[in-house]
């Protein structure tokens, strides 16, 4: 008999608790300290003024999408970590400078923008991808998600 005929099969108890290890892991190491980056970054650009002058000099853009000018650092964060992404877009929620509408049009966004910029040293640079082409994919994302702000805030007025 071979050492790979005698694998004892889990139960289900086994694998439940070994994914929700890994789900713990990944949750602790990977979307836990983005999120908390994203709420220290926000909090410091408060602090410093700064967020308030990238609302200023975004308002005229971010007002196609109703959103507040703040928001381009959502969008802007989302390029790089979609956890921290979603740090940013609870301080300006908590902070009053998003209300839970313009935050529900924001999330999709964030998923469809999809951290491009991880993506491409990940997977695009790893499998052989022409870099020319990185830009284009990464503008696709952005504009993904800039059509789905005007999507969602299209639903949201028929729902």
């Amino acid at each position: 008999m071979v050492a790979s005929d005698t694998k004892q099969k889990k139960n289900i108890l086994d694998l439940f608790i070994e994914g929700a290890r890994r789900g713990f892991t990944i949750g602790t190491t990977s979307l836990l300290p983005n999120v908390i980056m994203a709420f220290v970054i926000i909090r410091v650009l408060d602090v410093t003024g700064l967020l308030h002058l990238i609302g200023v000099v975004c308002a005229p853009v971010m007002a196609l999408w109703g959103l507040p000018g703040e928001a381009a650092t959502v969008l802007v964060t989302a390029l790089l970590s979609m956890g921290g992404s979603i740090g940013v877009a609870m301080s300006l929620f908590t902070a009053g400078i998003l209300d839970p509408a313009q935050l529900t049009a924001l999330v999709p966004a964030i998923y469809l923008m999809g951290n491009p910029v991880q993506n491409v040293g990940r997977c695009l640079g790893i499998s052989g991808v022409n870099t020319k082409h990185y830009g284009v994919l990464i503008g696709i994302c952005v504009v993904n998600s800039l059509l789905s702000i005007w999507a969602m805030r299209l639903i949201m007025m028929f729902l």
